[in-house]
């Protein structure tokens, strides 16, 4: 690996890359089988990444004739890398066995480690026989839509491809490692503006933002929308409320605190709710909610920009859905992506279908939607909300931070990369978008 990573830091063209030889086994950040019994009883909340998520090294596999080796140098801390590390809903080596059985190829996936991460940074080392696109020596970031080109559903939009996988959670050989197995259609460019940590922390929350947003397949923006964020500091709500800016609607941030309030006046968003501080208790106990205060926070909405949302970014999921549903415009959409607070969700029917509104359905993005929202980070439309950055060796910690709630916007991880500030090939545009704009996330003490 040091002879891989000099090459790298010494600028190495493909073709040198291309000659390097490769490890029997790298670095990575795992998940073992052997674990997953070991917070049975324990509360969702007290299970503790740093105790489940390991440090390693692991086998390199064979490389399909659809996929290339990718040097990471970052990678960066997703809410499935926290699922997979506390063994909920179940833990993934399920996910793995049954990618196992699907081909020859799938089966070096069934592994008793699960290496993790579904983000990454770094140069391409060596591609498969039916790769065009791509060579060695290629900056890239990755996107984690896992699939191939064999169920019909997939021409169409391969997110609803029967076996459509995230990376680095439904799948082995995952970006927090210092090598990844990556198929050739998760490769995007890296934006020369950005380190090689910030490049890597946008690929899956800004792609999942492009499609609920930005999309056709989601609730696309149209000028004037109103839009309420959740959690509009966290990965996910940092990238939507930049979406609702770009496309001229009208963000309403919900954050937890004064300080968020600061960073999301900071990032241009007039209307921010302190939900701490208005003390919204949505449901009266665990079983019922308090439809009162569904009518006091949608209120509070009302008084900041004139209406009602007609768009709502849903992704706590349980503790916030009653709410959004009830907030939400007449004949306005729900999208959600995720249920961070718990899947099973409750909500007044009645304010749904009397109303004529809608629950739209999002996961990730398709590689056109992945691909479009890259382009805007390499264009500087949208810039990366890094907050912290951690080595691989502090994964778990990295992880903590998350399930904990204890971050704002992404957490980068070094993996290949020595240092901080690293892969920046265009000082120029960098200046141009705002180093201090690039840097609001790492600079606000949020």
């Amino acid at each position: 690996m040091n002879e891989i990573l000099q090459a790298v830091l010494d600028g190495a063209d493909g073709a040198e890359l291309g000659e390097v030889e490769l490890p029997e086994t790298y670095r990575a950040a795992f998940v073992s089988r052997d674990d997953v019994d070991m917070f049975k009883g324990v509360e969702s909340s007290k299970k503790d990444p740093r105790r489940s998520l390991h440090v390693g090294q692991a086998p390199l596999p064979e490389l399909a004739p659809d996929e290339a080796f990718v040097a990471v140098m970052a990678s960066s801390i997703n809410f499935n890398t926290v699922w997979s590390s506390i063994f909920e809903p179940l833990p993934t080596f399920g996910f793995l066995d049954r990618l196992g059985k699907e081909s020859y190829w799938g089966a070096r996936h069934a592994l008793d480690r699960h290496v993790v991460g579904s983000d990454a940074s770094g140069v391409v080392l060596r591609t498969g026989s039916m790769v065009r696109n791509w060579r060695p020596g290629d900056k890239v970031t990755v996107h984690c839509n896992y699939v191939d080109d064999q169920d019909p559903s997939a021409h169409d939009d391969s997110m609803l491809a029967s076996n459509q996988r995230i990376w680095g959670f439904e799948t082995n050989f995952g970006g927090l490692a210092d090598i990844a197995v990556v198929k050739a259609n998760q490769l995007m460019e890296k934006p020369r503006h950005l380190s090689w940590e910030e490049a890597a922390v946008n690929a899956l929350c800004n792609s999942t933002a492009y499609r609920m947003l930005a999309s056709r397949n989601g609730a696309p923006v149209t000028q004037g929308d109103r839009v309420l964020v959740w959690g509009a500091s966290g990965g996910l709500g940092s990238f939507a409320v930049q979406y609702v800016l770009n496309g001229g609607g009208i963000p309403v941030a919900v954050v937890s605190s004064e300080s968020k309030v600061r960073l999301l006046k900071a990032m241009g968003v007039e209307a921010v709710i302190d939900r701490a501080s208005a003390g919204y208790k949505f449901w009266k106990d665990q079983h019922n909610q308090d439809e009162a205060e569904w009518r006091r926070f949608g209120k509070d909405v009302r008084a900041l920009v004139g209406d009602d949302p007609d768009i709502v970014f849903e992704h706590p999921g349980r503790q916030t859905m009653g709410a959004s549903v009830f907030a939400c415009k007449r004949a306005g959409t729900v999208v959600t992506c995720a249920a961070t607070s718990g899947y099973m969700i409750e909500y007044d029917n009645r304010h749904l279908w009397m109303k004529l509104k809608t629950i739209k359905g999002s996961h990730f993005a398709n590689y056109r939607e992945a691909w479009d929202a890259n382009e805007l980070v390499c264009e500087g439309k949208i810039v990366p909300p890094l907050s912290a950055v951690y080595e691989l060796s502090d994964v778990g910690e990295a992880a903590y931070q998350v399930h904990r709630n204890l971050h704002e916007g992404k957490i980068g991880v070094l993996c290949l990369a020595p240092r901080e500030g690293m892969g920046i090939e265009d000082q120029e545009m960098r200046e141009r978008i705002g180093v201090d704009r690039i840097t609001l996330f790492r600079r606000s003490g949020a």
